[in-house]
């Protein structure tokens, strides 16, 4: 494969498909997703790793993108917040957000969502401690915080009543 100067290919899941593409050296995993990739959901807000707004999931683990080499992923599953619904039947996380009013301008949700659903991937029974401390890395200016926690422990219930069923 001939690839322009500088650039590596890298082979990864990408939300459940293979894919490949070209990255530099350098060039951080949410540049790749947005630029490289057209997966625009995932968004840059501090590229520093502060605001959560670039969460991933990398093999399952949650990870804030732009602190993430793209050339990282090689062989490994990412999953974007474009790979948490299920076509068009919405994760319960995203749903709650939407009952409860917990999104607003839509900078932070994308990485509020997927963090959500690592944290009831790894504790489908969580307190309200516990959802506040693990979703503390995601900042979020226009809703307030209570009810982004409401619905996401909404959403807990109705996935652990559907694991129940």
């Amino acid at each position: 494969m001939n690839t322009p100067l500088n650039k590596l290919p890298i082979q990864a899941v990408i939300n459940g498909e293979p894919k490949m593409f070209l990255a530099a050296p350098g060039q951080i995993l949410a540049d790749v997703l947005r630029d490289e990739l057209e997966l625009i959901g995932t968004k840059i807000g501090c590229n520093t790793g502060d605001c959560g707004a670039c969460s991933v999931l990398v093999n399952d683990r949650l990870v804030c993108s732009c602190l993430v080499l793209a050339a990282e992923v090689e062989g490994q599953s990412v999953q974007t917040i474009e790979g948490i619904a299920d076509g068009a039947m919405l994760h319960p996380v995203q749903q709650k957000l939407l009952e409860h009013g917990g999104l607003q301008c839509g900078i932070c949700t994308p990485g509020v969502v997927v963090a959500a659903k690592a944290l009831l991937d790894s504790n489908p029974n969580p307190t309200e401690e516990q959802a506040r401390y693990w979703l503390a890395g995601n900042l979020c200016r226009c809703t307030g915080y209570d009810k982004i926690i409401h619905a996401v422990l909404d959403a807990a219930k109705v996935i652990r009543e559907g694991a129940a069923s």
